[in-house]
């Protein structure tokens, strides 16, 4: 049998009003709203007392008033064409973690390569006033589909290609590479090999001759990079051209390599071959991605973009063009960092 009290129904509580936080502060509706905004003549004493009262009632102001008395939304957008998350997910970690502490939300909105899913997206922004947008990709050397140069609200580019006279930050592709080989070398490791991605991509270049240089300034023989796709199947390729031939005393001791699944393919057919990693061959990606580089086996070591810390420099700027502060057009490089696990 239900009783009474079981089966009656239960409903919300309205919300604490500013009017009931003045009431138990014992000051006036104006004194209390002037107090929880951070504005107003008083002592401290009666600031901090109004604002106790309200965090004790359970007082939540109302987000849309206060939107439209500062002329702010306290939202910002997030683009991204990177369907899978892999860079879009912790840049934006590092976005929300920038701007969660100034009472700002971030959204994220996935355009993929469709530049009328682009569009509406921008439009469904605006519409909710956001006080601007962070575009990111999956490459540095490429747009999203969507045009961003002529909006009334700030835009900064994060691992995206920017608009010429925009803020765009990317990471140290080239430093990154130095800290892979200039690792080995520290590890007495001289004959080092580079197996990449598609010549297509910008970053491929740019890491390629960072390896080149550290190799040259150390007096060390060059080999050229091997290009292929950003896949395991094509780290099994290169080290069959790799280790292929008869001669060991040709073969590497060291490959550095353009992302973490093709390490993985390196590793898992030196493995085939009876090729021990690290005591025959030390073996570095690029990327960090964990879940990759934790499983493969031995643990992958690996170049970290800081992808994290490059979101929140985004936000930290786009912040401040909010604000109405002025930031210095152009790219920015931020330092990558080595993560050394079992592999090299």
């Amino acid at each position: 049998m239900v009783s009474d009290a079981e089966s009656a129904p239960v409903f919300a509580k309205p919300p604490v009003t500013l009017r009931e936080v003045a009431a138990a502060a014992g000051v006036s509706v104006a004194t209390a709203s002037k107090a929880l905004n951070g504005q107003g003549r008083m002592t401290a004493e009666t600031r901090e007392r109004i604002r106790e009262t309200a965090r004790l009632l359970g007082f939540r102001p109302n987000s849309l008033a206060q939107s439209l008395l500062r002329k702010r939304s306290f939202t910002v957008g997030l683009l991204t064409n990177d369907t899978y998350g892999r860079f879009s997910l912790p840049l934006m970690a590092g976005v929300s973690d920038a701007l969660v502490d100034k009472g700002v939300s971030v959204f994220l909105c996935n355009v993929e390569d469709d530049p009328r899913l682009g569009q509406l997206h921008v439009e469904a922004m605006l519409d909710k006033r956001v006080d601007g947008i962070v575009a990111t990709g999956k490459r540095i050397d490429r747009h999203l589909p969507v045009d961003l140069s002529n909006l009334r609200i700030p835009v900064v580019y994060a691992f995206t290609q920017p608009d010429p006279g925009a803020v765009g930050l990317v990471s140290d592709d080239a430093g990154g590479a130095r800290l892979a080989v200039e690792h080995f070398l520290r590890l007495g490791r001289r004959r080092v090999a580079h197996v990449t991605g598609p010549a297509s991509f910008a970053v491929v270049h740019t890491r390629a001759e960072a390896y080149r240089d550290v190799l040259r300034e150390n007096g060390l023989a060059v080999g050229e990079p091997l290009l292929g796709a950003w896949s395991e199947g094509w780290g099994h390729e290169a080290v069959a051209k790799l280790f292929g031939r008869a001669n060991r005393e040709g073969w590497p001791n060291a490959v550095f390599c353009g992302n973490d699944q093709i390490a993985r393919g390196v590793i898992d057919a030196l493995r085939e071959r009876g090729i021990r990693v690290p005591d025959d061959v030390g073996v570095i990606g690029f990327d960090n991605w964990e879940i990759v580089a934790e499983a493969t086996r031995p643990p992958l070591t690996s170049v970290d973009m800081n992808l994290a810390s490059l979101g929140r420099e985004a936000g930290l700027a786009l912040l401040s063009l909010v604000d109405g502060q002025p930031a210095a057009p152009g790219i920015r490089k931020l330092p990558c960092r080595l993560v050394v696990r079992q592999s090299g």
